[in-house]
């Protein structure tokens, strides 16, 4: 269901700290017109941490109601009646999926990760995907875990950004009779994860070049791996440059940068770096973003 390139949206704000509204629906257009099949908002890129509950519910509303690609909505928490509430929410809005964050800070043992899943899946009728990224949340969700999440019915998929391929390979191994999938979380492994048997990415890059992420995972789901590895080289730029500070900081400058709509950051980041900046500024001129 969710194969292909899911870009996770920046949330434009305007300059007095709102949501841009207008701006938001403006890049779902954009991604759009790049190719994409589906679009991911409240997630890390979208400043989720920093949204209250109203202004969540309200940029899932305008995704559902703007986007004609599925809507993946990001209702973790490491609350996991908020998480269960955010949710159902995102069911009831029309959103396609949900994509539930490891509850963070917490740092549950496996008892308590299956019981929070199982919590989500259980109270809303919607296609679950686990979102495992150590690096934010400081715990790596354990191999045993995942498998016996792929068993619930709607449990679809795992966004892996983990960075570990051995393990990828055991989650797709682990689960080949369980109708469930790996996403790529990290647009660097893109590549060699839809190599392995992944079915996709939910991407950062995405947000400033939709078409190209677009047609590198078209032509490795078709089996056009040559074609697909002369993208993942011309992107690599480009990905290593938003990845020069903390997502989201790069992409929203990016965004800003080719005339997208971003506004500031909120609180606690902060601009991105002078000599970051222009780093980025050198990688979307060679990847054709500007003149």
């Amino acid at each position: 269901m969710f194969e292909g390139v899911l870009p996770a949206l920046i949330t434009p704000f305007t300059k007095d700290n709102t949501i841009d509204i207008s701006g938001l629906k403006q890049n779902i257009r954009y991604a759009e017109e790049g190719g994409v099949s589906g679009v991911v908002a409240c997630g890390t890129t979208g400043e989720s941490a920093t949204l209250s509950t109203v202004e969540h519910k309200k940029v899932i509303n305008t995704a559902v109601e703007c986007a004609n690609v599925p809507v993946i909505a990001g209702t973790g928490s490491n609350n996991t009646v908020e998480a269960v509430e955010l949710t159902k929410h995102a069911a009831d809005a029309g959103a396609g999926g949900a994509l539930i964050i490891s509850p963070y800070y917490n740092k549950p043992n496996n008892a308590g990760l299956i019981r929070h899943f199982t919590a989500v899946a259980e109270a809303a009728d919607i296609p679950i995907i686990l979102y495992n990224v150590p690096s934010r949340t400081g715990q790596d969700i354990p191999l045993e875990v995942i498998v016996e999440l792929a068993k619930i019915e709607n449990i679809v998929a795992i966004k892996e950004a983990s960075g570990s391929i051995p393990k990828i390979s055991e989650i797709i191994e682990n689960t080949v009779d369980e109708d469930f999938s790996v996403i790529s979380g990290e647009d660097g492994l893109t590549y060699p994860i839809v190599a392995l048997g992944g079915v996709g990415v939910i991407s950062v890059v995405a947000n400033v070049v939709p078409n190209i992420m677009s047609e590198m995972v078209e032509a490795a789901l078709t089996g056009d791996m040559a074609a697909a590895r002369k993208k993942h080289y011309e992107l690599a730029p480009l990905t290593r440059a938003l990845f020069t500070e903390t997502n989201p900081i790069p992409v929203k400058r990016a965004m800003e940068m080719i005339g997208m709509p971003a506004g500031p950051l909120r609180a606690p980041l902060a601009p991105i770096l002078p000599e970051n900046e222009k780093i980025l500024e050198e990688a979307l001129r060679g990847i054709g973003c500007l003149k």
